[in-house]
C-alpha cells in the first residue's frame, strides 16, 4: 500500500508528450489555416521531439514529477509558468545556434510555445481527478506529535492520496480515550483497511492485542515513519530509535554505485578545476582590490568516519572587520563561485560531489552532544550539495542552531538511506537549478 500512486509521474510525462505534439500540429493549422500535410509534420516532428524531451527534462528539474503534495499544488501556477520561460530559452536556442535540421520555424515557434503553454496549464491544473481516488481507502491514524498532525493533514488535503485518515487516537490523550469506542467500532463500521500507528511509541504497546486481533479482520497496518518518509522525503527524527538505524543504515559498498559516484566526482572535479582556472585572476584581482587580504581561505570540515578535512575557498570574509562579508563576497557566495576550489577536495576524495554538508568541528561536538543520532551523517562523504541543500525550506545558517539543524539531519538521513546513482543525478539536476536561480543555499 502506498500514499500516492506511484504511477503519476509515468502518466503525468506521457502526457505532456502527448500535448506538445498536439501543440505543434494545432500551431501549423493556426499558422496556415488548414491541416498540415504528413511530409511537412514529419519534417518538423523529429527535432521538435528533441526539444520536447528537453522541455520534459526542464520539468523534471522544476519538480513537475515529484510527488503531488499540497506544497507543489500551492505554486504549481508559477512553477509551469517559470518552466515554460526557460523551455522557450531552449527552444530558440536550438533551432537558431544547431542549424542542423534545416528549419527555422520563426512564427511556428512562437504560436507552439503560447498553445503549449496553455494546454499544459489546464492539463496539470485540471488532471487531478484522473489520478485522484473517487473513493479513497478508510483508515485509522495512531501517534502524537506534529509528525501526526502533518501526515493527517497532508493525506486528508490531497485529492490524490489514496487514503483518507476517518480518525486520529493522540496517544498523548491515551489515559481519556475508550478504545473500544474509538477505534473497535470504528474498524467495523467504517470498513477500516489500513491502521497508520506509531508502532516505536511505547505508550502503543498496551492496546497492541487489540491491534493483533485485527489482523483476522483483514486490517493493514503501517508504521508511521515509513508514512512520514513516504509523503515528506525525510525521516522524522521523534519517530525513530536505534532500531530504526539497524534495519536501515549499513556501510557495505555496492561496487558498481561506489565506482560510478566516484567517476561522478573525478569528472566534475576536472570541469570545476577548469572553471576554477578561467575565474581565478578576475576573483583574485577583485579580492586584491577591496581589501588586500589573501584570496583564499583554508578551514577545517568533518568528513567520514569523522575525519577532519582541509577545505579551501575563495575568501568572502573581510580580514578587518570580523564576521563581515566582504562585497565580492556577497557576489561569490550568492553565485557559488567561492565554492570552485573546493574541486581539489573533490578530486583528491575527502568530498564527494553529493552528500551531507561537511558542518566545522566545534559545532559538531555541540551538535553530536545535543542532537541524537547526529553522529550517522558521518558514515558517508560529506558533499558539495545535498538533499537537504535542494528541499530544506530554512537551512540552519551560522552559529548554533538545533532546530534547523534537527531539521537538516532529517533530510541527510534519508539520503543515507536511500542513496543512488539515480538520487544522486536528481540532486545534481536540481543543484544545476538552484545555481541557475541564484538561489543556492
Amino acid at each position: 500500500m502506498v500514499i500516492f500512486n506511484k504511477r503519476e509521474p509515468f502518466l503525468l510525462f506521457l502526457g505532456d508528450l502527448a500535448i506538445f505534439a498536439f501543440s505543434l500540429w494545432l500551431s501549423f493549422f493556426i499558422r496556415d489555416g488548414q491541416l498540415p500535410t504528413f511530409d511537412t509534420y514529419k519534417l518538423h516532428i523529429v527535432p521538435f521531439a528533441i526539444i520536447f524531451l528537453a522541455w520534459t527534462l526542464v520539468f523534471f528539474i522544476a519538480g513537475l514529477y515529484e510527488k503531488y503534495t499540497t506544497l507543489l499544488k500551492n505554486k504549481i501556477s508559477s512553477t509551469i509558468f517559470n518552466a515554460q520561460l526557460v523551455n522557450s530559452a531552449v527552444a530558440i536556442a536550438f533551432f537558431y545556434l544547431i542549424p542542423y535540421f534545416g528549419i527555422a520555424p520563426k512564427t511556428l515557434l512562437f504560436i507552439d510555445l503560447v498553445i503549449s503553454l496553455f494546454l499544459i496549464y489546464l492539463w496539470r491544473i485540471y488532471s487531478h481527478p484522473l489520478f485522484g481516488l473517487k473513493t479513497k481507502t478508510p483508515a485509522i491514524i495512531v501517534g502524537s506529535g506534529e509528525e501526526m498532525k502533518s501526515i493527517e493533514k497532508e493525506v486528508n488535503e490531497n485529492p490524490r492520496s489514496e487514503l483518507k485518515f476517518v480518525s486520529s487516537i493522540d496517544l498523548d490523550k491515551l489515559a481519556g480515550i475508550d478504545f473500544t469506542d474509538e477505534i473497535t467500532k470504528r474498524v467495523y463500521s467504517d470498513n477500516i483497511s489500513i491502521i497508520v500507528a506509531d508502532l516505536k511509541d511505547n505508550r502503543v504497546e498496551p492496546i497492541l492485542p487489540h491491534l493483533y486481533n485485527f489482523i483476522f479482520s483483514g486490517v493493514k497496518f503501517m508504521d508511521m515513519d515509513k508514512v512520514y518518509e513516504d509523503i515528506f522525503d525525510r525521516i522524522p527524527l521523534s519517530l525513530i530509535k536505534y532500531n530504526w538505524f539497524l534495519e536501515n543504515i549499513s556501510t557495505a559498498h555496492n561496487v558498481v554505485y561506489a565506482f560510478t559516484k566516484r567517476f561522478l566526482d573525478i569528472l566534475f572535479s576536472i570541469v570545476i578545476g577548469a572553471i576554477f582556472i578561467v575565474c581565478l585572476p578576475f576573483v583574485a584581482l577583485a579580492i586584491k582590490l577591496e581589501d588586500g587580504g589573501s584570496i583564499f581561505y583554508k578551514h577545517e570540515r568533518i568528513g567520514k568516519n569523522n575525519k577532519v578535512i582541509k577545505v579551501l575557498k575563495f575568501r568572502s570574509m573581510s580580514q578587518k572587520e570580523k564576521e563581515k562579508i566582504t562585497k565580492i563576497g556577497v557576489f561569490l557566495r550568492k553565485t557559488r563561485i567561492d565554492e570552485l576550489p573546493q574541486f581539489w577536495s573533490l578530486l583528491n576524495g575527502d568530498l564527494s560531489l553529493i552528500g551531507p554538508r561537511p558542518e566545522t568541528p566545534a559545532l559538531v561536538k555541540v551538535y553530536e552532544e545535543e542532537i541524537p543520532y547526529y553522529n550517522i551523517r558521518h558514515l558517508i562523504k560529506p558533499g558539495l550539495s545535498g538533499w537537504a541543500q535542494i528541499y530544506q525550506e530554512h537551512p540552519p545558517k551560522y552559529g548554533v542552531d538545533f532546530n534547523n539543524t534537527k531539521d537538516k539531519l532529517s533530510y541527510d538521513l534519508y539520503y543515507v538511506k536511500n542513496r543512488s546513482i539515480l538520487l544522486d543525478l536528481n540532486i545534481i539536476l536540481k543543484t544545476l537549478k538552484e545555481l541557475i536561480s541564484r538561489k543556492g543555499r
